[in-house]
């Protein structure tokens, strides 16, 4: 999610409906295919088949205003399930074009839309830019995390996910900006492994990078960002996650792509610092991990959206490994009235449910 300073100077226009994205930065290559980049010769073994298909709920979470905060969108969830409540960490925009955070937690999607917001900004430790959040607890620490832009990567920690104000103030994991990484950073995302915290990054070039630091060290000690995955600009975007698969030793990695709608494509890998490869027939806009070609709309729900855009799968736990159960996918995820469009930071994105449908495989 492109949500600097400087992407207010390169819009993002999205032309749904048409072929067409106009990205003033230079031009869209939606029509090529999706090229892999920093591959290894074959993928894992998958716990799921593919193609995959999928169904959405309408809007869930739409957002909320009040006095001090006019907004036109929620976006960028981040998502655990503890102690019985959903947990929900979100961007907000608002209509003069700021970014922020935005917490709320519930019993049952049914009870999403009527959700009390916390504003993140309330908390005078978060007031100002911060966004496109990660939240998991970390064992080691006996610590929440929660982690987002700012615009460099940075974190806040708590012992009470619940209570959005006990949210210390921002620590960066760099003193400055390294060597090697993006010139627009953004999206940050950590997993760990037995020996190591691994943080993921994208930067709106076609560039999928990491860093890593021993787990007795983090969050200190992260190494320069490398390249992890490379490949034209927009088929290597932003908004990435990485998850362990539960019961194999596969890594999946999901980033976002920009083609006629936004959509995400999948990679594998047997190691969090080993090479990734594409997940045949999940890795295009034709045939994506999630996107408008794979996604139908649940019974009595008028679609709504054509992008699939920045979101989180469903994970089976809440700590820093990051596990999903391939049994049960389903992804929370951004979408938007495609009749409207505009500036990035205006656009009116809402999150819905994707849940994997098995009926017609």
């Amino acid at each position: 999610m492109n949500h600097s300073i400087f992407s207010r100077f390169v819009a993002a226009m999205l032309l749904v409906g048409s072929v067409s994205v106009v990205l003033t930065a230079e031009p869209a290559t939606q029509t090529q295919p999706a090229a892999p980049a920093t591959v290894s010769a074959d993928a894992p073994g998958l716990p799921f088949a593919t193609p995959l298909k999928w169904k959405s709920s309408g809007v869930l979470i739409s957002p909320v205003s009040d006095e001090t905060h006019n907004l036109v969108s929620v976006k960028d969830p981040t998502v655990v399930r503890y102690n019985d409540k959903w947990h929900i960490y979100a961007t907000t925009a608002n209509t003069q074009g700021n970014w922020s955070m935005v917490y709320l937690s519930f019993s049952d999607w049914s009870e999403a839309a009527n959700a009390k917001p916390y504003y993140i900004d309330n908390n005078p430790n978060l007031r100002g830019y911060h966004c496109a959040p990660q939240v998991f607890y970390f064992r080691p620490h006996k610590k929440w995390y929660l982690i987002y832009q700012s615009q460099p990567p940075q974190y806040s920690t708590t012992d009470d996910l619940s209570k959005p104000e006990t949210w210390t103030k921002p620590e960066s994991f760099f003193a400055t900006k390294p060597p090697g990484s993006a010139r627009l950073w953004i999206d940050f995302w950590v997993i760990c492994d037995d020996t190591h915290a691994y943080l993921f990054s994208t930067g709106d070039d076609g560039r999928f990078y990491r860093s890593r630091t021993k787990i007795e060290d983090f969050p200190k000690g992260m190494s320069d960002p490398e390249i992890v995955i490379q490949g034209p600009r927009n088929d290597v975007f932003e908004g990435s996650m990485t998850y362990k698969i539960k019961g194999t030793s596969t890594y999946l990695t999901l980033v976002e792509a920009i083609g006629p709608a936004r959509y995400y494509r999948a990679w594998t890998s047997d190691r969090l610092d080993g090479e990734w490869t594409p997940v045949p027939d999940a890795n295009t806009f034709q045939k994506p991990f999630a996107g408008i070609n794979n996604v139908t709309f649940e019974d009595g729900v008028t679609p709504w959206t054509r992008d699939i855009s920045h979101g989180e799968l469903i994970r089976d736990g809440y700590d820093e490994t990051l596990t999903i159960d391939p049994s049960s996918l389903q992804l929370l995820y951004q979408g938007r009235d495609p009749a409207i469009n505009g500036r990035y930071d205006q656009l009116p994105y809402r999150l819905a449910l994707l849940k994997l449908d098995c009926s017609s495989k």
